[in-house]
């Protein structure tokens, strides 16, 4: 059995092919059959006057995702997929499918997540996927290499890194118990007794939250270093993210064009980040500047629309005499426009709401997702904030020395409107005052008795952060709605399949 990524061994050779039908043309003396195994796709020619009567009725059976062997011979062609196409000799078909739900025409999002498990089998799905792959042996990579272990922290918790308010509570035999929300405590521990490590696994959070950027299960990765104040921990962020931007860059980029992705911007993510303070956030927020770039997004969006829908009524007029070929490109652009137009009318419903949020915030308030947009849109670069003030913060979070009402904390947001992918900060080393933040927060103090050891058996600064993986495979791929970078994604009302 060859792969089809291993077909550049296999010139002028013979070889099988063992997957499934993506595609099939029929003519009269050829079908064009686009198979894929998994790692990739390939067009294999079954010619009518080279094979049995037997082999061009299998091939003519042939369904969409029908799973079959064909054997044939391998030819280099630059037009092909891959740049080989594979000539059939022989074909053993394994099922034929008959009836496949998901189909070229368009299907809307509901019935795409009701058939998730199908839908995975899709080009840009499966692109999607192999991206989200590469930035997870990446993160291991950027760590591994700098001397960090990875460790593992439970799923199951006695207590809450950041509350009860956002957990799902389950019963533990006789006790209650939580699913995890982060696994930055244990990582602490862990980070004292080996300096540096990192965890990598899923969490939960009980949101009732219908955002494109949430999901209530989502993986995160975790890193934790004793002796590392906050600056340090900012320059570790910033370095993971452009190794992680440079590595999807270089060896993703197929799939990239698959999603069609604009790297423009990526190709700019690089150290060093821009770096503000959460005061220096509100300024922008509330500037003129942030106004006139709204006001001007929102004429823009106006004359866009409005462009568009002269075009899509050309496009309705040109469409009952076209031919058959130019009637499928009108389709095609078709659906392009109205699936912009409907961006464009989200916009217009958001921008009023998001320069009313923008312009009213005052100091102290925390950044909701809008706030969050309109700072990234005037970077080109993953934005850091940081010295938030402790009151929207963790009650781990360690306190500036010269200003008690500013914690040590830090976010990136991703540009082109993504968002918070990364929360981190100094966390607070003393017993003492890690003590008060617990009875001020009121959490149960019995439950954080081994964290509060931390602080008294060898007490160190130290310092971490959380990536959502999700949210960062949603930036690099340039997707709308987080649902597509996990295979199975669970979300407010969606546990099926």
């Amino acid at each position: 059995m060859t792969g089809i990524t291993e077909l550049n061994r296999f010139s002028d050779r013979q070889a099988t092919l063992k997957g499934w039908v993506y595609n099939k043309r029929s003519g009269k003396a050829h079908i064009f059959i686009v198979l894929r195994d998994g790692s990739g796709l390939c067009q294999c020619i079954v010619g009518k006057d080279d094979v049995s009567d037997d082999v061009w009725l299998a091939a003519e059976s042939l369904t969409q995702e029908s799973s079959v062997e064909l054997t044939g011979m391998v030819k280099a062609d630059e037009r092909s997929l891959g740049g080989y196409e594979l000539h059939v000799t022989g074909i053993y078909i394994h099922q034929i499918t008959s009836e496949y739900p998901i189909t070229p025409k368009d299907h809307g999002v509901e019935f795409l997540m009701e058939n998730r498990h199908l839908w995975l089998r899709s080009q840009r799905q499966w692109a999607i996927m192999r991206v989200r792959n590469e930035i997870i042996f990446a993160i291991h990579r950027f760590f591994q290499d700098r001397g960090f272990i990875q460790m593992d922290a439970p799923i199951f918790t006695g207590n809450a890194a950041e509350g009860t308010t956002t957990l799902f509570e389950t019963a533990y035999f006789d006790e209650k118990a939580y699913l995890t929300q982060s696994g930055q405590l244990y990582g602490e521990a862990m980070a004292m007794a080996h300096g540096k490590i990192y965890t990598f696994g899923p969490t939960f959070r009980a949101e009732k939250s219908k955002t494109r950027r949430h999901l209530t299960e989502f993986w995160m990765i975790e890193p934790e270093m004793a002796f590392y104040d906050l600056e340090m921990n900012m320059n570790l962020a910033e370095q993971m993210l452009s190794y992680i931007v440079a590595e999807v860059l270089q060896k993703r980029k197929a799939e990239l064009e698959i999603i069609g992705r604009d790297t423009t911007l990526l190709e700019q993510v690089s150290s060093p980040f821009p770096r503000i303070s959460y005061t220096e956030a509100i300024d922008i927020l509330t500037s003129d500047k942030t106004r006139e770039m709204l006001e001007k997004m929102e004429g823009d969006r106006q004359a866009e629309k409005t462009a568009l829908d002269e075009e899509l009524k050309a496009l309705n007029s040109e469409f009952g005499q076209a031919k058959k070929g130019r009637k499928f490109q009108i389709e095609g652009r078709t659906r392009e426009i109205r699936a912009r137009i409907e961006e464009i009318e989200e916009d217009f419903r958001n921008i009023p709401v998001w320069k009313k949020s923008a312009l009213e915030k005052k100091w102290g308030d925390d950044f909701g997702g809008s706030d969050e947009t309109i700072l990234t849109m005037q970077f080109d670069k993953p934005l850091m904030v940081y010295g938030y003030p402790t009151a929207i913060k963790a009650f781990y979070m360690k306190r500036d020395p010269q200003n008690d009402e500013v914690a040590m904390g830090v976010d990136v947001l991703a540009p082109e409107g993504y968002g918070e992918i990364i929360g981190g900060g100094q966390r607070e080393d003393n017993i003492n005052l890690l003590l008060e933040r617990i009875k001020e927060h009121d959490l149960p103090e019995e439950a954080f008795k081994w964290y509060l050891d931390l602080r008294k058996f060898g007490s160190v600064p130290h310092s971490g952060f959380g990536l959502g993986l999700e949210r960062t495979v949603a930036w690099i791929c340039g997707l709308k709605h987080v649902r597509e970078t996990i295979p199975f994604p669970r979300m407010l009302g969606r546990l099926y399949p």
